[in-house]
């Protein structure tokens, strides 16, 4: 809990195994009412072990959903709880815990109702490991984003986020992908709705456990991204809607 407001973190997991345990006990469990962990049907003992660790919302899908499906049942889950505060949090270790407090911090101070941790502000990215090619691809994408957007973001593809209940009430985030896009789209989302977001320095690890997208998926995403920053464009000038972002209620 943090100034009344109950907070839930939600870990979308695939073969998290084996850095479960890490990622959860560096969770300030002072500040956090809740941990829900949501496995896509991974093929090893990722349930067991968060079970085994304590965690009494364990959900496993029947079949793969994909990284958006996945998120969309962490999220459906942190509102059936009464979450005011949601935070997305990858159980693969590849982003600090030790952030939570400050992205809660402000969102339960009603500074900013979402909070991304950017690996790019600073050197995170870079000194923590990102491929290079990752790197280029991350920063050619955020720059025509935030043009054709009309925003201004360090990254746009961080795993990292946090969210007030008010955007995830609003944003009809159940019209997005089910793939990996589904962040941008949700992003797309959350400015159409009028919401403002902070980013905060995150350092970030990469390792053979930590979960990645390979080239091929990458390329995927990059165009799904892409079509994504130039549908909202053409929304946002008023040349063509897009039912994917919802009704305006800001």
């Amino acid at each position: 809990m943090y100034l009344g407001k109950k907070v839930v973190v939600v870990l979308p997991a695939y073969r998290a195994a084996l850095t479960l345990k890490r990622t959860l006990d560096e969770v300030p469990m002072d500040l956090v009412d809740e941990v829900v962990l949501v496995d896509d049907n991974s093929p090893d003992n990722t349930v067991e072990v968060a079970r085994q660790l304590g965690l009494k919302h364990v959900i496993k899908h029947e079949h793969n959903r994909g990284y958006g499906g996945n998120q969309k049942t962490c999220y459906d889950t942190a509102k059936q709880l009464g979450a005011d505060i949601v935070v997305m949090l990858h159980p693969d270790y590849q982003y600090t815990p030790k952030l939570l407090t400050s992205m809660i911090a402000l969102i339960g101070n009603e500074v900013y109702p979402v909070v991304f941790g950017s690996r790019i502000l600073g050197k995170g990215a870079r000194k923590g490991g990102m491929p290079l090619y990752k790197y280029v691809f991350n920063r050619m994408l955020t720059f025509g984003q935030n043009l054709l957007m009309g925003e201004k973001l360090s990254e746009y593809h961080t795993g990292y986020r946090a969210f007030s209940r008010d955007v995830l009430e609003a944003c009809p985030y159940h019209n997005c992908s089910e793939d990996f896009v589904f962040d941008n789209q949700m992003i797309a989302q959350i400015f159409w709705h009028g919401f403002e977001i902070a980013e905060i320095t995150c350092p970030t690890k990469y390792f053979e456990e930590a979960s990645s997208i390979n080239f091929s998926r990458s390329m995927t995403y990059g165009l799904g991204v892409v079509h994504t920053s130039w549908r909202y464009f053409l929304a946002r000038t008023g040349v063509l809607g897009w039912r994917l972002l919802g009704e305006r209620k800001r």
